[in-house]
């Protein structure tokens, strides 16, 4: 009897499972789409973008393989709009811009935010509470209410550079940043320090050598989150960055826009196709680690 409930309850989760796994898969499906179209539109000409985004040819299979053949000939133009985005928007230098500013911005996120958890979370005073609870209120304040003071300071303080907004993206990244290391650091173990300490190493040597490497998880995860924000923000650099001089590849984009309201969008889908495809990569190398730093400097402790 109780055999025969095992399989019966054996089945129903059988059954539950293959159906989660289609409506997961129909979801990932709608959830991806618009990468696919974006990458198909950006070899279409103009004229065929609007009229037929989903399609590759303007015949259908049905009038014949050779006409449809020809119509996906017409359709398509090879590599003309990548010539003529990276042309229009001088992608290289944008690029250039865009990945200087993610590099520094991250690089410092991490080591000043993962140094200042580790003292929040080992000194208890009344200065590292203040300290965590600001970090958790910029997480609170919406972007809104500080961009245009914000504005006004980085040009007072001549932060309208690929270096000076590394530090303005430093402040906006802290909070998240600093509450996911603090939730990891609180799970290792004190002695291990202690160890460190008896062996001769002083606060930095006992940071670099023995926490960095065990948080290298929550780092991953973290690099990743910034990595991505700041790489596709568009806001920032354009309140803080001066747009004469420095275009980041959000902003290059929006420059597509001719007077008139008229958009190359065969140019702009390309544009967007080269600016996905780093990041892309960058979280396929790293996706392993998102889960298990979310769930290390946000459970545990």
């Amino acid at each position: 009897m109780a055999g025969n409930k095992t399989e019966v309850s054996a089945a129903r989760r059988s059954k539950h499972g293959g159906i989660l796994s289609v409506v997961m898969t129909i979801l990932s499906i709608m959830w991806i789409s618009p990468i696919f179209v974006v990458i198909l539109n950006s070899f279409k000409r103009k004229a065929y973008i609007f009229k037929f985004p989903f399609g590759v040819s303007p015949y259908p299979i049905t009038d014949g393989f050779d006409k449809f053949l020809k119509g996906a000939q017409k359709m398509f133009c090879g590599m003309l709009n990548y010539q003529n985005g990276i042309s229009k928007t001088d992608l290289f230098h944008c690029f250039g811009y865009s990945l200087t500013i993610t590099i520094g911005s991250v690089a410092l996120i991490l080591l000043c935010c993962s140094m200042c958890a580790w003292y929040i979370t080992r000194v208890h005073t009344v200065a590292t509470k203040v300290i965590y609870v600001l970090c958790l209120f910029s997480m609170i304040v919406p972007f809104q209410m500080v961009m245009f003071t914000l504005s006004k300071f980085a040009n007072m303080l001549h932060l309208s550079t690929p270096v000076g907004i590394v530090v303005v993206y430093l402040g906006f990244g802290a909070g998240l940043s600093v509450f996911m290391f603090t939730g990891f650091v609180k799970s290792i173990s004190l002695e291990i320090e202690e160890a460190a300490m008896i062996d001769g190493c002083n606060p930095l040597q006992t940071y670099f050598m023995v926490i960095l490497p065990i948080m290298k998880p929550t780092v991953i995860t973290v690099a990743i989150l910034q990595t991505m924000w700041i790489w596709n923000d568009y806001l920032l650099p354009s309140l803080v960055l001066n747009i004469n001089k420095y275009k980041t590849i959000p902003i290059a984009i929006q420059y597509l826009k001719q007077s008139h309201g008229q958009i190359d969008w065969g140019a702009m889908m390309a544009v967007l196709v080269v600016a996905i495809v780093p990041i892309v990569i960058f979280y396929i190398f790293c996706q392993k680690y998102i889960i298990e730093g979310v769930m290390a400097g946000a459970v545990k402790g």
